[in-house]
């Protein structure tokens, strides 16, 4: 009991302070991903003069395979001394903030760090953001474990870690509140979203005093689409929702081909000896591919060149993020999305008749939309591409783009990317062999340390909750709900208290109980029931 009084005393009175913790998080979260993105700089930039040698000289040529190798064998070591670092790393996050995954933080930093660097540097189809994004997480809860916060407070910090490692990676600090409001924590309660806005604007503050204040992205989009087009963007938004399902298809068909090789070794090298390839004879595939957005929108190709791009690109994408190496997918499927939105404009154009000169306008629907028909957060994709662009004067043609792709994707039956991501990993045998090892290492007396946490929510209107009594939520038992409030009065509840659309519940529960009670309130709390 001492450990729920103090939860519930510490809640009460930490709204400013969370905003102060959200800030330290941000500035250490800033440093870690500004040192992340000099290093890749650098790594990319090394082996760009070794490909531009190895172009004309053989020995050059042996000493660059020489060193893709190398990388591939110190990544394979990474991933397989500390399994959590393998991929994006924005699942692992999802998981962490359920409680269905544990991890230590500064081996995930360290390792992480090091394996992104080394596999983006190398030239995999892998982006910045992901490894970002659990950088920043696990700044945030090494944070927490070294000043010693409640559980709860924990994954506040983490979502703020997120929120600055995302900002801090694309210059987005909105993009960087809104992802972990819509993608992360799912609650869009006042502290999470105070607490994660200042860590994401510190963070964004600390990346644009080193890397400057231009945006990711160098477009130039200088009138916006005529209102009589709009009916293309609408069109373009249905053929991205169903790439976009398509894309997920293609990655559980990647890691399910990957899955039959049982060496990590092999796995993680087989992408590289691709990299090493496409060093000699297609360079242009390498990497994230953010230099390509640019030379895409600014007319660089023609109709051939962006199919055989795409082609290439799609398949050597599926290629390193199925083996499992470090690294997130944003960029490239951003990448991709400017190609879909290109190719698009480039077949579309002549036949209704629209200007060249928008031909940047489709690059951006491109990216929203594929962006919201794979990971599903349409919100964070319009905003994302208007940060990293610079420009908030295309709202509505992005919104229009992201909302019909979005449908789409729904219609179709895609399952979210990450959440696709995080099932395979919890059906990993590794989870139960990192969280045994987590569950032992707090062990005190004899005895696991179960904690008190506390779970937020928001009712929405028409939820099945909503009318209901508090003992019908039918929470796990020793479940008890402290905190319901109602238009900014806070309520004492009881069991005959009736919940009502717009009341935001706080719910006290063991830490071993968080995913049933967060499955319970999603259910009952945060879905509209028709």
């Amino acid at each position: 009991m001492d450990e729920a009084k103090r939860t519930l005393e510490r809640v009460k009175n930490f709204h400013y302070i969370l905003i102060l913790e959200g800030m330290a998080v941000g500035v250490f979260s800033g440093i870690v991903i500004v040192l992340f993105r000099l290093a890749i700089s650098k790594a990319e930039e090394y082996m760009s003069l070794l490909r531009g040698f190895a172009v004309h000289r053989a020995f050059m040529a042996v000493a660059l395979f020489f060193i893709i190798f190398a990388l591939a064998m110190l990544c394979a070591f990474l991933v397989k001394k500390e399994g959590m670092i393998s991929g994006s790393g924005i699942p692992q996050v999802k998981g962490e903030l359920t409680d269905r995954i544990e991890t230590k933080w500064y081996k995930v930093l360290a390792f992480k760090f090091i394996g992104a660097t080394a596999a983006i540097g190398a030239g995999l189809s892998l982006g910045r953001e992901g490894p970002s994004v659990q950088l920043g997480a696990m700044v945030g809860k090494g944070f927490s474990r070294i000043t010693k916060k409640l559980h709860t407070e924990e994954k506040l910090l983490m979502t703020c870690g997120a929120g600055a490692g995302l900002a801090a990676a694309f210059n987005a600090p909105l993009a960087g509140v809104v992802f972990s409001l819509e993608e992360l924590h799912k609650n869009f309660s006042e502290e999470v979203l105070l607490s994660t806005m200042a860590a994401a604007i510190t963070s964004d503050f600390v990346s644009r005093y080193v890397f400057g204040l231009a945006p990711v992205f160098s477009i130039e989009t200088p009138e916006m689409l005529p209102l009589k087009y709009y009916w293309i963007v609408i069109v373009l938004g249905v053929f991205l929702g169903a790439l976009g399902v398509f894309y997920n298809a293609s990655v559980k068909k990647s890691q399910n081909m990957y899955g039959h090789i049982k060496d990590p070794f092999v796995r993680i090298v087989i992408p590289f000896i691709f990299a090493a390839v496409f060093s000699v004879i297609y360079p242009g595939v390498l990497g994230g591919g953010s230099s390509l957005v640019e030379e895409i929108a600014g007319g660089g190709f023609v109709l051939k060149g962006l199919l055989l791009l795409l082609l290439v690109k799609y398949i050597y994408s599926m290629l390193s993020f199925g083996s499992g190496a470090p690294g997130g997918i944003f960029l490239p499927l951003l990448v991709l999305g400017s190609v879909i939105g290109a190719s698009f404009f480039e077949i579309g154009a002549p036949i209704f008749g629209i200007d060249e000169g928008y031909l940047a306008n489709f690059v951006m629907f491109g990216m929203a939309g594929y962006f919201a028909a794979i990971v599903r957060a349409p919100i964070t994709g319009v905003i994302l591409i208007s940060e990293m662009t610079g420009s908030f004067s295309h709202l509505l043609t992005l919104s229009i783009a992201s909302l019909v792709a979005y449908v789409t994707a729904d219609i179709l039956g895609g399952k979210p990317i990450y959440n696709q991501l995080l099932e395979r990993i919890l059906s990993n045998r590794v989870i139960e062999e990192g969280r045994a090892s987590e569950s032992r290492s707090r062990k005190h007396g004899g005895k696991s340390a179960v904690r008190k946490v506390l779970v937020e929510t928001s009712v929405y209107f028409g939820a099945a909750s909503d009318g209901m009594r508090v003992s019908e939520l039918c929470l796990p038992k020793g479940t008890l709900i402290v905190s319901l409030t109602r238009d900014g009065e806070e309520i004492v509840p009881h069991g005959e208290s009736v919940i009502k659309g717009g009341d935001r519940l706080v719910v006290l529960c063991d830490s071993d109980e968080t995913a049933a009670v967060d499955n319970i309130l999603d259910e009952k709390c945060r879905r509209i029931e028709i």
